[in-house]
């Protein structure tokens, strides 16, 4: 009888253990956040509020931007060719071939020449939030940092519509990029230490609030 019922309990363990794993599963699944970005709220939280600064002695020349990046390239090469799609260079670094998206204004461009290259905090809001504090090296960090979403790719029509403007004052015409735009804002904010406005802080939050419910960009806003 012992012999006949050890491979029983076995069975019956085995059974415990699997119910045990799913039942954990289950768990994880239910209690992984599936609210807007909690990181990009967060980071938000944290930026300090602040009155914009005065703009004396603001020059876009404090901010010293496309600095060469070796190769014959500087940062706009640099930025059309990480953010295009298909692009060939010349011996100076310059297209001759390719396109880019500009997820401002959901369009796709096949001419360089109607391609910007956005700060996505501009230079005259950064100085207007801390920088004017800033060396100019610091500034010239700030205005060639590929590392962050500061750098991207937009046409230059909304590029000009833009302009210096904070979230509050301005928004993509593509409403389906609303809540990258905020979270790009918001990271390069809190990575150079900038400050929000009230208005502005409000609108962020208001973007991230058409984030998907897994705190992601909405799904198709950038078209392969």
């Amino acid at each position: 009888m012992r012999g006949n019922g050890r491979p029983l309990v076995l069975v019956v363990l085995a059974l415990l253990v699997l119910l045990l794993s799913v039942l954990l599963a289950v768990r994880v699944l239910v209690e992984e956040p599936t609210a807007r970005p909690d990181e990009a709220l967060a980071q938000l939280r944290e930026l300090p509020v602040r009155p914009p600064a005065s703009m004396r002695g603001y020059s876009r020349a404090r901010f010293p931007h496309w600095i060469d990046q070796g190769d014959q390239c500087d940062t706009r090469d640099v930025v059309l060719r990480r953010d295009g799609q298909g692009v060939r260079t010349d011996s100076r670094c310059e297209p001759v071939a390719g396109r880019w998206y500009s997820p401002y204004d959901d369009r796709w461009l096949t001419d360089d020449r109607d391609v910007d290259i956005d700060h996505v905090v501009p230079l005259a809001n950064a100085w207007r939030s801390g920088a004017n504090r800033w060396t100019d090296e610091q500034r010239e960090r700030f205005a060639n940092d590929l590392d962050r979403p500061e750098l991207i790719v937009s046409s230059a029509t909304s590029n000009r519509a833009k302009g210096d403007q904070s979230p509050d004052q301005w928004r993509p015409p593509n409403r389906a990029y609303w809540c990258e735009y905020a979270r790009d804002w918001i990271q390069v904010k809190h990575y150079w230490r900038l400050s929000v406005t009230e208005p502005e802080k409000r609108a962020l939050e208001e973007m991230l609030g058409t984030c998907e419910p897994t705190g992601t960009r909405p799904g198709g806003w950038r078209p392969e």
